[in-house]
């Protein structure tokens, strides 16, 4: 067994490529509650965090209050993205070949978002077989990245201590938490230009380069 068994994988973003279809789906819904928002904001301002987290920026920054629409709000964002992700959601360019050349490492993922969400993001995908159920959502755990907790508890749940874990994520949350948790990260930027990798992370580009850089840390 390799030095570094267990990968640690975030999902959106990372593993697949949702986070423009629920950028497009943030940008068609909250408007309807009153909430300004567009997909690019999205994608320049809460890559990765959690929807309540956005909900409640957005409800402050604007004075409007939500009252008991919040639960409407959301079951429209979920029944929006899962029709998208079932019908157009495809992995990130490169991953199902880095996965295929890693077969040595056990691989979860580790999602803020719930578990019905990851189990149609991966079987939409075709990512599924390579994680089966070692599926950790910050819903069923109680925490949510940046909180090292959920990646800490996670690489618990699979027998591994924080050094023998790798956590690969696109996220600047999700990063934090893997540093945080005491693991080796590796951050796929995929937009250098606009994002900075954070000291003791590992910055790659895209995901061909991920088993190259799985193998250095292992040795």
């Amino acid at each position: 067994m390799t030095r570094l068994p267990c990968l640690l994988f975030d999902s959106d973003g990372t593993l697949v490529d949702s986070e423009i279809l629920l950028a497009g789906v943030l940008g068609e819904i909250l408007p309807q509650f009153d909430l300004p928002f567009t997909a690019s904001q999205y994608l320049k301002e809460f890559r990765g965090v959690r929807f309540l987290t956005i909900i409640e920026t957005l409800a402050e920054r604007h004075d409007v209050p939500l009252g008991d629409r919040y639960t409407a709000l959301e079951a429209n964002m979920r029944e929006g993205m899962e029709q998208r992700m079932r019908a157009e959601l495809l992995p990130i360019d490169g991953m199902r070949e880095a996965l295929l050349a890693l077969p040595d490492h056990l691989k979860a993922v580790v999602s803020n978002g719930p578990e019905k969400k990851i189990r149609c993001a991966m079987k939409s995908s075709g990512l599924a077989p390579f994680f089966e159920e070692r599926l950790f959502s910050a819903y069923t755990l109680g925490t949510w990245k940046p909180d090292p907790a959920l990646y800490r508890q996670a690489g618990e749940m699979m027998g591994f201590a924080p050094n023998q874990c790798v956590v690969i994520d696109d996220a600047a949350v999700g990063v934090t938490a893997g540093l945080e948790a005491g693991m080796h990260v590796v951050h796929l930027n995929r937009f250098p230009d606009e994002e900075a990798t954070p000291d003791g992370a590992i910055a790659i580009h895209h995901a061909s380069e991920l088993p190259s850089a799985i193998d250095r840390l292992s040795r």
